[in-house]
């Protein structure tokens, strides 16, 4: 929009309400070099970009202007403040209509795989200093907070929330040293994966992806490769998820080209094998089991020493993954075989993890026709996730739900039919 198109925008806003305003080329420059406008005048604004009138917060000009049409801030330097701020913003339920098109991912994760981080580390020099022992309670917090046991871990969003909110405003106001730099933008980056997989479990997918984009950027300045592969990695398997398999695979594609660590190789192999698998084209046969096989040789090489976001990753996840990539391959038999044990390899302390592998067990005994079993795992994991708080496991069980009718007579089937229709 030209200068004189939104003046000319604002002037009919304030025309729709009855009132006159001045708007005109030289006021809009100056609101672009500064000058905050009037609260009336942002109000014009926002109608102006046929924006809702609830995005406005008048102290927060201009903060509270979309930043992109697409809705992903491109990486660069000093892009970590404002893709944190996006995500905060698209956390309000006003801009949930907003979304992010698989092309802008993909070609974030493009930009991400050739560039280099800016190492812009330390805070602005007319900020308020901090010191380390408060950043060190944020990180204590922060961690005790993540490492939660599962059920209580559905508790916990408003708290990492405002941590976020925290480290977000620190980095964006206040005087550090670049080591304390560094400590910041992991906290932010390690907090935003965290909040969008709260995001994620809840359904709220827009929001999610801005926290993974966030937590991206600052990867990305920390120069840290194989944490944005694994944020990449999670951006892919939430497009997975939402059956956007082309997306998923070419985010991924660009992770791997950078991840080192043998644990974030598995899991993005993994990850690959199960997307190109669910495309359902057979041509892919050859790659999904390459991409198997990289996995449990990346497993078997990985040591103690992993990053945090996927430290978890075991034998219990290869099988069932596997499992999974082989059953949308139609091996059905070895499938099922390999989910059974995986499930039973799982630790006690990964209950959403187990809830998912019982879906995915039930899943496999309804292709082999045997509903007693299904249904057993399913009541199990649609219980396990109602009682640690996680719609997206029961969401995977909701979706099996037709799958069953055909077998009411059967035993365990009319329970689980009466367990799926109570709130």
């Amino acid at each position: 929009m030209t200068l004189e198109g939104l003046a000319t925008g604002v002037r009919a806003a304030a025309r729709s309400r009855g009132l006159r305003s001045g708007t005109d080329k030289a006021r809009v420059r100056k609101w672009e070099r500064g000058v905050q406008p009037s609260a009336e005048s942002q109000e014009y604004i926002a109608q102006a970009l046929a924006l809702p009138p609830d995005i406005v917060r008048i102290d927060e000009w201009p903060n509270w202007l979309p930043l992109t049409t697409d809705g992903v801030v491109p990486l660069g330097p000093g892009s970590t403040v404002p893709a944190l701020r996006e995500a905060q913003r698209t956390a309000m339920e006003r801009r949930t209509f907003l979304t992010i098109s698989g092309a802008s991912l993909t070609a974030l994760a493009a930009d991400w795989a050739t560039s280099t981080g800016t190492h812009a580390l330390a805070g602005p020099h007319d900020g308020k200093p901090i010191g380390e022992d408060f950043i060190t309670l944020l990180e204590t917090t922060t961690q005790h907070l993540a490492g939660l046991p599962t059920e209580q871990r559905q508790h916990t969003p408003m708290l990492l929330d405002a941590h976020l909110s925290t480290v977000t405003d620190l980095l964006a106001h206040a005087r550090y040293s670049p080591a304390i730099g560094i400590r910041l933008h992991t906290l932010a980056a390690s907090l935003s994966q965290t909040v969008a997989w709260h995001r994620f479990d809840q359904g709220r997918h827009t929001q999610a992806s801005q926290y993974w984009v966030a937590g991206l950027h600052n990867a990305h300045v920390l120069g840290d490769q194989d944490l944005g592969a694994g944020l990449l990695g999670d951006l892919a398997y939430q497009a997975a998820w939402r059956r956007d398999h082309a997306t998923a695979a070419g985010i991924l594609h660009h992770a791997l080209t950078r991840a080192q660590n043998p644990a974030a190789r598995c899991l993005l192999q993994l990850r690959l094998a199960r997307t190109l698998a669910a495309q359902g084209d057979p041509s892919e046969r050859r790659t999904v089991l390459r991409a198997l096989t990289a996995a449990e040789h990346h497993l078997s090489k990985a040591g103690t020493d992993r990053p945090a976001w996927c430290a978890w990753i075991s034998e219990a996840d290869l099988a069932v993954d596997s499992g999974q990539a082989l059953l949308d391959l139609g091996d059905t038999g070895r499938a099922h075989q390999l989910i059974t044990e995986g499930e039973s390899l799982l630790p006690t302390t990964r209950d959403k993890t187990r809830s998912v592998f019982l879906a995915y067990r039930s899943a496999s005994f309804l292709d082999l026709k045997e509903p007693e079993p299904a249904a057993a795992a399913a009541t199990q994991s649609l219980l396990l996730a109602r009682r640690i708080g996680a719609p997206r496991c029961v969401s995977l069980i909701d979706d099996l739900i037709p799958r069953f009718q055909p077998y009411q007579q059967a035993q365990g089937v009319p329970e689980l039919l009466h367990l799926a229709t109570a709130a």
